[in-house]
């Protein structure tokens, strides 16, 4: 990596730290943390002050810290820093990898592969539709079930084979998801908090540019900064072919040196699915 690549590196996620906690603060009220209400506030939430005296740091480096500037922050007072603004634990753990701390793994650009023994498993998994996803969430390999149920991801090129612009840029997929407006949120938290390690990648940069742009839901949900670890659920499919068919979800990593993830949709009985799934199958084959 470039000296220049690693300043912007630095920078884009001395600016996304910036936005979290001004975003986190915003979101509490004094009473909600113990405080007066005082006088008339022009701005919503705590102020910075207060945040800082929560925490016990200095109201001038705290500014400093929610202004983008380079300053370094201990995991005590990280630690600190969540507990004034009543973090969850995906949101405490999303500010410590904003900040740093431990250091955000740095993998090599480039093309991803999938290793040969995933790939068999991919295959031997007839009945559930599954596939492969990369570091930026592209889809790598899937399954015949897969292709049945969500269509052949081979016809989708470049970013278009990628779950963010599935889900927010191509319309055919999002008429498909039964409860967008609930699985959307959950699925851009579960992006977000992956994506930071890699703050500052072009790939990211370019996608989530493109998005913002071309997105008014994408941009709305991604300047509320919401993270979350959730890696398993249920999802209502209307299937063109077949109706509405509900899947189980989950999202499994792959245990080696890459960021691959294995995720997996087991058909449950409602609305018939399992059968549903084997007349697909069946006509695919």
């Amino acid at each position: 990596m470039t000296m220049d690549a690693k300043v912007s590196n630095e920078d884009t996620r001395r600016h996304e730290l910036a936005d979290f906690l001004r975003g986190r603060r915003e979101r509490l009220t004094p009473e909600a943390v113990g405080l007066p209400q005082g006088v008339r506030r022009r701005t919503p939430g705590l102020r910075r002050e207060e945040v800082a005296l929560l925490a016990g740091v200095g109201s001038t480096w705290y500014t400093w810290l929610e202004q983008g500037r380079d300053v370094r922050a201990s995991a005590e007072v990280l630690s600190a820093i969540a507990r004034a603004l009543q973090l969850d634990p995906d949101e405490r753990q999303h500010l410590f990898r904003l900040s740093d701390r431990p250091p955000p793994a740095r993998l090599a650009g480039g093309a991803e592969e999938v290793p040969p023994a995933l790939l068999r498993m991919l295959e031997s998994m007839d009945r559930q539709p599954a596939y492969v996803l990369g570091r930026r969430w592209d889809i790598l390999a899937w399954n015949p079930a897969a292709a049945a149920v969500f269509g052949d991801y081979g016809r989708l090129q470049g970013d278009a084979r990628n779950i963010m612009h599935m889900v927010f840029a191509n319309p055919e997929h999002r008429a498909k998801v039964v409860d967008w407006e609930v699985m959307a949120p959950i699925a851009l938290a579960n992006f977000r908090a992956d994506s930071v390690r890699f703050a500052g990648d072009p790939d990211f940069d370019r996608l989530i540019t493109f998005l913002r742009a071309t997105s008014s839901e994408f941009e709305a949900l991604w300047s509320r900064h919401e993270v979350s670890s959730a890696v398993a659920g249920f999802k209502r499919i209307d299937q063109p072919e077949v109706g509405r068919m509900v899947f189980e979800y989950t999202r499994l990593a792959v245990l080696d040196s890459s960021e691959l993830k294995l995720v997996i949709y087991t058909p449950m009985q409602e609305e018939g699915t399992v059968e549903k799934l084997d007349r697909l199958l069946r006509s695919s084959s």
